[in-house]
């Protein structure tokens, strides 16, 4: 009797890490919004099944690199962090995760600020890093949902074509070659590159 072929399984589950950083966000003086914005956009962007780790925290170098590790530690193939990361005295969100740093990959850095500076000549003063601890991708972004999303999938012209490509079309695939979970993106939202020995074949969700 022929066995009956299993079912293709669908998109890998995957834990990220979302961490919004402000003092007056953490203490209640006004609604933090960079948590909601970050949700959003990996419901919107991904097919995996998504556990989002969300923390609140303020501007503490010290609590920043904590907060890192524990989510490290949880099992997060991704944290993305928003807030912290201008010139101002409290902004320390880059050193932090410098400090919690096994390598850094400048290029996420210089993409967001270049994809910033098509609205703002002060997006030169922007200080985001992104770093590898372990087997975990961070990644420093702009404290503005607005920011966020652009940064994130990249700026289009009038008929939908890409005209500066978006920080997360690069991070399933470095996120693959770290060990982490193959993670599938919506084309529509921001199409995933990698090279075609890397690509699975489709599956079922």
């Amino acid at each position: 009797m022929s066995e009956t072929p299993l079912a293709p399984a669908g998109p890998d589950a995957v834990k990220i890490g979302i961490v919004s950083i402000s003092d007056r966000a953490s203490t209640g003086v006004y609604e933090d919004k960079g948590l909601p914005a970050l949700q959003s956009w990996l419901h919107s962007a991904l097919l995996n099944p998504l556990s989002l780790d969300a923390r609140l925290i303020p501007d503490d170098q010290e609590t920043i690199s904590a907060t890192l590790i524990a989510l490290v530690d949880a099992g997060c193939a991704l944290v993305l962090t928003t807030g912290g990361t201008g010139p101002a005295v409290r902004d320390v969100t880059p050193e932090a995760t410098l400090a919690v740093a096994d390598k850094e990959l400048p290029g996420f850095g210089e993409q967001m600020r270049r994809i910033s500076m098509e609205f703002v000549p002060t997006a030169i003063l922007s200080r985001q890093v992104a770093v590898i601890r372990g087997s975990t991708l961070i990644i420093n972004l702009p404290g503005q949902p607005k920011s966020i999303a652009e940064t994130l999938e990249g700026l289009k012209d009038a008929q939908g074509v890409s005209k500066v490509p978006g920080i997360f079309a690069a991070v399933p695939y470095c996120i693959d070659l770290i060990g982490g979970p193959y993670l599938e993106t919506v084309d529509a939202v921001c199409k995933a590159f990698r090279p075609k020995s890397a690509v699975r074949p489709p599956r079922s969700n």
